[in-house]
């Protein structure tokens, strides 16, 4: 379990990144920071695992302290998965993935072997392990990204908009593939989006912030699409809009179709 309790951000130029957060972020749970640019939610994310320290407040983790831990150690003992994948270009996919468990002490052969073990588990086929970054797509180096995170096992991973530089459909996938994981290894996560539906397909706990890490709403996603708290979180969830609001209509050939508020189909309703 991670908690922010009164936790404020300034940098040195004045700026109040994040300012009285407190919250409670669920074990073995997905918990979604959602917001627009400037909400604070990287902020908030960076803060876990140090790479920025509170000006006040406390985070805590399991219930100790994260600033009487050493930051290395802290880091290494926590996933992390950014945007643009962040492999070490000039390592092939296995050292890649093998490089915190060796640092922390594993035998390269075992690390290695242990690699291969994980780009099956992420969905990638043992043949790209000799290859470098660059000879691979944007979805597979996040996938590549994804399991050198998991590699030392971690109970907490990060993930700053890990999915946002690929294309529409890999975008997809690797949401779909995250769920399966997570379902799988039942891991702490953390994730960062700025996009709404993204956070609604992933989150078990969604937190929509406005400006200074303030708490618009946090909930399930079904809490908050049925009952937003204010016309802020409606209208930033889309509630206001007629892709929102969706009814059933049986057509001609008696299948149930779900369309929007203005007709448009959007899918088919299924008894399975």
């Amino acid at each position: 379990m991670i908690e922010f309790e009164s936790v404020t951000k300034q940098f040195p130029d004045g700026t109040v990144a994040v300012k009285d957060f407190s919250l409670t972020l669920p074990t073995h749970k997905t918990t979604v920071f959602v917001g627009s640019s400037g909400c604070g939610k990287t902020t908030l994310l960076r803060m876990i695992n140090r790479m920025i320290d509170p000006t006040s407040g406390r985070i805590t983790i399991d219930g100790e302290d994260i600033t009487g831990q050493d930051k290395v150690k802290l880091r290494r003992s926590i996933g992390y998965v950014l945007q643009a994948s962040g492999l070490l270009p000039h390592r092939k996919v296995i050292d890649n993935v093998a490089t915190v468990p060796m640092l922390n002490g594993v035998p390269k052969a075992q690390a290695r072997e242990a690699a291969l073990d994980l780009l099956d588990k992420v969905g990638l086929d043992r043949s790209l392990a000799k290859r470098y970054p660059r000879q691979l797509s944007g979805g597979q180096q996040q996938r590549v990204g994804v399991a050198r995170a998991l590699a030392s096992d971690p109970n907490v991973l990060l993930m700053d908009e890990p999915f946002g530089a690929v294309d529409p459909i890999v975008r997809a996938d690797l949401q779909t593939e995250l769920n399966r994981l997570q379902a799988d290894l039942g891991k702490t996560v953390v994730f960062v989006t700025h996009d709404v539906d993204e956070a609604f397909l992933l989150a078990d706990q969604v937190v929509i912030l406005k400006k200074g890490g303030e708490i618009a709403q946090a909930g399930t996603p079904a809490e908050i699409l049925a009952d937003p708290a204010d016309d802020f979180v409606a209208s930033f969830i889309g509630a206001d809009k007629s892709k929102r609001r969706l009814r059933l209509h049986r057509d001609p050939q008696g299948v149930d179709l779900v369309v929007d508020e203005d007709g448009r189909m959007v899918g088919v309703l299924r008894g399975d």
